[in-house]
């Protein structure tokens, strides 16, 4: 099968197109034949080698982290999918590879594709939509009235969590630019702060919930705007111990944690308010959750463009800038 991999890690990824064997199906495992691909800022990182003290992977390496497909077979003792179901989602961490045309995923990390979506809305949402889940309803538990900021609302996870956290039925601020305020309002959004002309930090007070995606420096500024209690999850660092203890991590991987958030959480603990680091994780029973959603019309997939198997390359190349609203897809059809 073509598949699109990395050889090493470099700063500018580079992807080749490479001929690799069929993927093999073992008990309790799905083999998708991939219709379309959600490309991620997540799969530039791993490219670069971001998370290569974190997560061990062996190059050449297939990228991709959301898929929407059909069941091509079945392992042994799967009984909630059969051949031919229309299927979506991020597999786990340790089996990424959905720039492919075939990959194998655990039966628990696979959902039923909303009825209402066509393979390349469905491929655009798992991981964020996922990510969005667990910091919100999983993490932060937000309930109704309180008062949550998502970071870079125009984004892949943004525009998902947007639309979750007005479900939830909380208060919802963001920050983007000012050509894309009407359509994050239009979302629910109902503050949006330009973040080239405004301060966050000075604009909001009172906070419950932070959702940041921006990185240390975003993180300890959205502190500020925390009441005493209040939560930041970061998805873009700094990495925690918490997060080394659930990946395993090695007690060398886990100092490294340790040191590398030691100023944020100093910080945190000083306010009286509380960080922990999010790297989402698959799951199947979540993202069938999030379907009922979708087809309710509670949330509504974003896609800023769809490329062709072919121009992998380049959809890479367009997630890398970060300007895009919304998601970018690959479609192999």
């Amino acid at each position: 099968m073509k598949a699109y991999v990395i050889d090493r890690y470099t700063k500018e990824p580079s992807v080749r197109l490479a001929e690799l064997p069929e993927p093999g199906v073992a008990a309790g495992e799905v083999l998708v034949r991939i219709h379309a691909a959600g490309v991620n800022q997540l799969d530039t990182k791993i490219a670069q080698g971001e998370f290569k003290l974190l997560l061990s992977y062996r190059l050449p390496l297939a990228l991709g982290n959301d898929l929407a497909g059909t069941v091509v077979r079945v392992g042994a003792g799967v009984h909630a999918f059969a051949p031919g179901d229309e299927v979506y989602a991020r597999p786990d961490k340790d089996r990424i590879g959905t720039f492919a045309e075939m990959l194998t995923l655990n039966q628990d990390d696979l959902a039923r594709k909303p009825v209402n979506l066509t393979m390349t809305e469905a491929a655009s949402l798992p991981l964020v939509a996922l990510t969005a889940w667990q910091a919100l309803v999983e993490r932060a538990d937000l309930q109704p009235g309180q008062k949550v900021l998502v970071q870079a609302g125009s984004g892949g996870v943004g525009t998902i969590a947007i639309q979750l956290a007005k479900h939830l039925g909380a208060t919802v601020a963001t920050t983007a630019s000012a050509t894309n305020a009407a359509f994050l309002k239009e979302l629910g959004a109902d503050i949006v702060i330009d973040y080239r002309t405004q301060d966050f930090a000075t604009q909001l007070d009172g906070y419950d919930v932070v959702l940041d995606s921006q990185g240390p420096d975003s993180v300890a500024k959205s502190m500020s705007i925390l009441k005493p209690g209040g939560k930041v999850i970061g998805i873009a660092g700094p990495p925690d111990p918490d997060f080394a203890r659930e990946i395993g991590g090695s007690p060398v991987l886990r100092l490294a944690t340790r040191l590398l958030s030691l100023t944020t959480r100093r910080k945190a603990a000083r306010l009286g308010v509380d960080y922990s680091f999010l790297f989402m994780r698959a799951s199947g029973r979540q993202l069938s959750e999030i379907t009922t959603l979708v087809e309710n019309g509670t949330i509504r997939p974003v896609i800023d463009r769809v490329y062709p198997f072919t121009a992998t390359p380049q959809a890479l190349d367009h997630i890398a800038k970060g300007t895009a609203k919304g998601k970018i897809v690959i479609s192999m059809i």
